[in-house]
């Protein structure tokens, strides 16, 4: 199969798989979605989607998350991990976003990221998330699965990203990045993972990555 072959594969092999495409996080705006895209570093989005209504009970835009304090924030986001950093950077973004951008999450890769604890890859799924601009975010499945098809070398997300960008449709990248997710979580996981189920893998995947699998097994 030519490289271009194998794109068209994933393609339609997500297609299939994932006609209709869930949004991982519960959210209602961008703001909503920007903190849940925050609290998911290095959290599960099943802990995020539990999390986040105790949250936005409290406050679900920037005016009322800065009438609470840094610490009451971290009180309620603990379960997520890593709530010192989180709850500074949620207070800190939306005291920007109320004197910077009367109120508003700002609609451009370079706002965004100038937010405190915004770095690419939470501007990119608000992009393509909230405003359906094209991104691609790379999170450690996709960064996972690029490997293992061998449309990437796996150095970093970043080139990840790159390639990701360069092999798909521009207008694809938004459902792509999502189904790639799903599709990571449900058939080709880090962990417990069985290649047989993975039509994907099996079909176009890395060959050593494929023997290694089959090396595991048999010991």
């Amino acid at each position: 199969m030519t490289k271009k072959e194998k794109v068209n594969f994933v393609i339609k092999t997500l297609k299939e798989f994932y006609p209709t495409i869930p949004i991982p996080l519960d959210h209602k705006d961008p703001y909503t979605l920007l903190v849940a895209v925050l609290l998911s570093a290095q959290c599960t989005d099943v802990r995020v989607n539990q999390i986040t209504p105790l949250l936005f009970a409290e406050a679900d835009n920037p005016y009322d998350m800065v009438k609470l304090s840094v610490e009451e924030i971290k009180d309620i986001i603990k379960p997520c991990g890593l709530s010192p950093m989180k709850s500074k950077g949620i207070y800190g973004l939306s005291k920007i976003l109320i004197e910077k951008h009367q109120g508003k999450v700002p609609e451009s890769f370079e706002a965004l990221e100038e937010l405190p604890a915004v770095g690419h890859k939470t501007a990119s799924v608000v992009m393509s998330q909230a405003f359906g601009v094209p991104a691609f975010p790379v999170d450690t499945h996709i960064h996972r699965l690029m490997y293992r098809w061998n449309l990437s070398n796996g150095k970093n997300v970043t080139q990840t990203e790159k390639d990701a960008k360069r092999l798909f449709p521009k207008e694809l990248w938004n459902d792509l990045h999502l189904q790639i997710i799903w599709y990571g979580r449900e058939y080709s996981p880090a962990r417990g993972w069985n290649l047989e189920k993975d039509t994907i893998t099996n079909t176009i995947g890395r060959q050593s990555v494929i023997d290694d699998y089959y090396k595991l097994k048999k010991s």
